[in-house]
């Protein structure tokens, strides 16, 4: 029989271990250069006009996406790192308003999908200065029961 002391702490490492790499494929909580946002501060850009960028592939943009929203797919082999390379991916960033002052909204499906972040990332070298990245995305704008086509 295993001693309670250190059953518990098997234990918790284990779940330590378990959790770890979810954790660690989480975007940042922030952006440099960029602004993250919720829901209700997107629909609010939505109805003032702003442009809404769809960063998943086609086929989660055809199924459902933000009312009015571009899709704009960021294709990423790099790696879901905040030091990513982006030489390794393509974002077609022509795609994009020629306006570099407007609000440009980013997202995905969540704070696992690295997509959007990672486009941000681009546009904020790009020079656009009004990048509104959205953190939580596809999940959190479904769970307000916001718009989607």
């Amino acid at each position: 029989m295993i001693p309670t002391n250190r059953f518990l702490a098997a234990c918790a490492a284990a779940l330590a271990l378990a959790t770890m790499p979810a954790l660690a494929s989480e975007t940042p909580p922030s952006l440099s250069g960029a602004t993250v946002v919720t829901a209700d501060k997107v629909k609010a850009l939505v109805d003032a006009g702003a442009v809404v960028v769809d960063t998943r592939v086609a086929a989660e943009y055809a199924e459902a996406h933000v009312k009015g929203a571009r899709s704009v797919p960021y294709k990423e082999k790099s790696a879901k790192s905040a030091g990513f390379n982006a030489a390794d991916d393509h974002f077609d960033l022509a795609k994009l308003p020629s306006d570099k002052a407007a609000p440009v909204v980013f997202y995905c499906n969540g704070p696992e999908c690295w997509k959007s972040y990672k486009a941000s990332v681009a546009a904020v070298k790009a020079g656009y200065a009004k990048v509104q990245w959205f953190r939580t995305g596809m999940p959190e704008w479904k769970a307000k029961g916001y718009p989607t086509e």
